[in-house]
């Protein structure tokens, strides 16, 4: 039976959000959130960039290790072969990344305007399948089962390209190798039924699932995405959709996680209807959401879905009185499902020792022997050196999970700063 899945990309459509940005370690702890929601894939942002190979590779060795559950990793790149050769250069040798997202504009507003005479459209898909067959090969020489491998084909603009080419160049795709086609709502201009038809349609023609990128310049990028997986399911195909943590992205940014996941577990006739294919664990979604608030500096409005302070809140009289008879007079969903609201270290009032950038080793150990964070045997001078380094990097004071995660994974985490720290 068709089920649905999800594919975040916060750490990479998120961090471009203009006027904020995420340390490498707070990309780092987005993954770790991810996995303990049971997301299925995180695009874990850009292989052939300089300054995100030292990240990327931590994150392959956290993976490794277990540090993200079953989370599957991928890596962005454009439907560039030479940027695609690139990325599987500095990732080859067998430990890699298994899975990549390629992406190239199809509209003929893109066409005209952005590629500017460069690319038509037959070009554009002959650059695609190179792209595309640069992958394959350099996956291949990574070694693994070929279903550990997955190649995705983003249409950049697929909401402004016309039914005719949006198949033709779908179809390329697949027969170049792409297991998924990525439908790109770029300027946020879908709606839900024709979304639906689009997905229905499309997926139907090509045999494999079209994934949801949908963003929110209409309001609606929840609701297009949860219609697009819908047309899918329609077709008889999985569903991706694509998410951001807060619904953080460009512009207005993009489809809500946790909104998401909320619509397929209890949205009328969906929740009911649909499987969502992952082992997903509501519990941790508040205490990501709020994480989230907190690494990118952007606080969440208070009516925020299932994390905003009024999100469970009633004062209005036939309200109060109605949810404290019974709180599902006024409420869809329990707030207990979210898990509990965190009571970090580093916010706690009055006389407090911390422990971060300039700290001395009592005060990390005073903090560590708080949280009954052990380390282990040998390690200590490593994770002191480690809260120091990420705490410079955010500048900001460390969060409990960030602190557990660096205490139990300090040989992983030290890739993030080669020639600072040495992992052995």
């Amino acid at each position: 039976m068709p089920s649905i899945h999800f594919l975040d990309v916060t750490n990479r459509d998120g961090v471009q959000t203009a006027r904020t940005g995420l340390s490498k370690f707070g990309k780092v702890m987005v993954n770790f959130y991810l996995g303990r929601l049971g997301v299925a894939q995180s695009e874990i942002g850009f292989p052939f960039l300089f300054h995100e190979v030292p990240y990327v590779r931590a994150c392959l060795a956290l993976g490794e290790a277990g540090a993200f559950g079953d989370l599957r990793l991928s890596g962005w790149c454009r439907a560039v072969p030479a940027d695609v050769e690139a990325a599987v250069s500095v990732q080859a040798g067998g430990t890699g990344l298994r899975h990549y997202n390629l992406s190239i504009s199809t509209s003929d507003q893109m066409i005209a305007h952005k590629f500017r005479g460069r690319l038509d459209r037959a070009a554009i898909i002959k650059e695609m399948v190179a792209a595309v067959t640069v992958a394959k090969e350099g996956l291949g020489r990574a070694g693994g089962a070929p279903g550990e491998h997955s190649i995705g084909v983003n249409a950049e603009d697929g909401s402004r390209t016309d039914d005719g080419y949006l198949l033709e160049f779908a179809l390329a795709a697949r027969e170049a190798g792409a297991s998924r086609v990525r439908y790109c709502d770029t300027i946020g201009g879908d709606s839900p039924g024709r979304i639906r038809e689009r997905f229905a349609k499309l997926a139907s023609a090509i045999g494999i699932p079209v994934e949801t990128h949908c963003h929110n310049d209409l309001g609606m990028a929840v609701a297009n995405s949860v219609s697009g997986a819908l047309g899918d399911l329609d077709a008889g195909q999985d569903a991706w959709i694509n998410t951001c943590v807060n619904g953080i992205g460009e512009r207005a940014g993009n489809a809500d996680l946790l909104s998401c996941l909320l619509a397929c577990s209890y949205g009328f006739g969906i929740g009911d209807a649909v499987t969502i294919g992952d082992p997903v664990d509501l519990s941790w979604a508040r205490r990501f959401g709020l994480w989230a608030a907190y690494a990118f500096g952007q606080p969440l409005p208070p009516a925020w879905p299932g994390v905003g302070r009024n999100a469970f809140a009633h004062e209005s009289g036939i309200h109060a009185d109605g949810a404290l008879k019974d709180r599902g007079n006024y409420e869809l969903y329990d707030d207990s499902v979210l898990g509990p609201f965190p009571s970090d270290w580093y916010a706690r009032e009055g006389r407090v020792v911390l422990t971060g950038e300039y700290g001395g080793k009592a005060g990390f150990r005073h903090v560590l022997d708080g949280l009954g964070i052990t380390v282990a045997p040998g390690e200590e001078d490593l994770v002191f050196s480690l809260v120091q380094l990420c705490a410079s990097a955010t500048g900001k004071p460390l969060a409990d999970d960030e602190l557990r995660l660096i205490a139990g994974y300090p040989r992983q985490l030290a890739l993030l700063f080669p020639g600072q720290l040495s992992p052995s």
